[in-house]
């Protein structure tokens, strides 16, 4: 069948929209209908080419959307049913999976190559293949993908809200509930209020954090964040230290959590000095896997015994905690309409991502047409 998709060719280069052959779905695959597509920071690594995959590759990697048809050997859904993607597959029973860490599943490890686990693609055009941006490309109306990429959710919820749980929300949440194991009374400093840092900011809210003081150079997300729960935001991280020092009569934050676009050594080290003995430094955001950013104080580390960790899909297990919090959002417990900001169509794909690069959004989503 024939999909309209948003692509990238080259590093560089804004996305282009070409129609492109789409497989049927195989064994193990099922053929979805994206209802919208989250417009997250990480795909700006793969068109800046500080992360570079296999080029050409069908953007996006936030999706939700209906089961049009299933492959042989799918017993997870079925057509009609709603699903958001997860953009971690999870296989259940490798190593990771099999302990409780499906946001480690081995069958992550082609998610930048775009192709499918054992290497081919789903996506064609003029001669060649296209990946899939973490083997879902949901800058497209249609996509064939893995059973183990989708979870079944509760058919009553709007998937154009739904859809930031497939990265952004756990992510974030993660970060301070699982990751950086916040618990009441804790202060908690974040860096960055992006799409990720938002729900740091929810999840540090929810686990009773005391102080919840947040870093932002931008104007419109520091006001965000304290609508969203943070008690103290600056534009600095000297600001955010000086703060924190005077808060803690000196003892200092008991986790930083780094969650700004591109990860870099100055972020690093502040935040590593902001957190006291004992305490714990949580990196989230991404930067180019080539430059080294972190360095820091090897004494500083065994002295005051403070941790450096990273984490993927806030350390959490796509399987249940995609329902878990698109069940707390139906409850009333978690925001998730208040985080998107603007809509856009397919079409406007590079507005969308001008206007976060501008700052301009927390959350942009691309509505696909019916």
């Amino acid at each position: 069948m024939k999909t309209k998709a948003a692509v990238l060719l080259e590093p560089g280069k804004p996305f282009e929209l070409m129609e492109l052959d789409l497989d049927a779905p195989g064994v193990g695959e099922v053929l979805i209908k994206y209802t919208a597509a989250g417009l997250c920071h990480s795909d700006l690594h793969l068109t800046d080419g500080d992360l570079p995959p296999r080029y050409p590759i069908v953007g996006g990697h936030e999706g939700s959307g209906i089961i049009q048809e299933v492959g042989p050997g799918v017993g997870k859904v079925k057509p009609g049913d709603h699903v958001v993607c997860s953009f971690i597959p999870n296989c259940g029973t490798c190593r990771y999976c099999s302990t409780g860490r499906q946001n480690l599943c081995d069958m992550g490890a082609t998610i930048l190559e775009g192709s499918m686990p054992d290497g081919s693609f789903r996506f064609h055009g003029n001669g060649q293949d296209f990946g899939a941006m973490c083997m879902l490309g949901t800058f497209s109306e249609y996509a064939t993908i893995s059973q183990h990429s989708v979870v079944k959710v509760d058919d009553w919820l709007p998937l154009e809200t739904a859809v930031l749980v497939g990265c952004g929300v756990p992510s974030g949440w993660g970060t301070a509930t699982t990751a950086g194991n916040l618990r009441a009374g804790d202060t908690a400093v974040i860096y960055g209020i992006g799409g990720l840092g938002i729900n740091a900011v929810q999840g540090a809210v929810a686990s009773g954090c005391k102080y919840v003081v947040v870093v932002d150079p931008v104007e419109m997300k520091r006001d965000q964040a304290l609508k969203f729960g943070a008690t103290h935001a600056f534009a600095t991280a000297e600001e955010a230290q000086t703060k924190v020092t005077e808060l803690t009569w000196g003892q200092g934050a008991d986790a930083a959590l780094i969650l700004v676009g591109t990860v870099d050594e100055a972020v690093v080290s502040a935040a590593t000095a902001v957190i006291g003995k004992g305490g714990r430094v949580v990196i989230t955001g991404l930067a180019d896997p080539t430059k080294l950013t972190v360095h820091v104080s090897g004494c500083d580390l065994t002295l005051n015994q403070k941790t450096i960790m990273g984490t993927l899909f806030g350390s959490m297990n796509p399987q249940y905690d995609i329902v878990r919090l698109l069940r707390l959002y139906d409850a009333g417990q978690l925001k998730l309409d208040e985080l998107i900001t603007t809509k856009y169509s397919l079409e406007q794909v590079n507005e969308g991502y001008e206007d976060l690069r501008a700052g301009k959004n927390i959350r942009g989503v691309i509505v696909h047409a019916d």
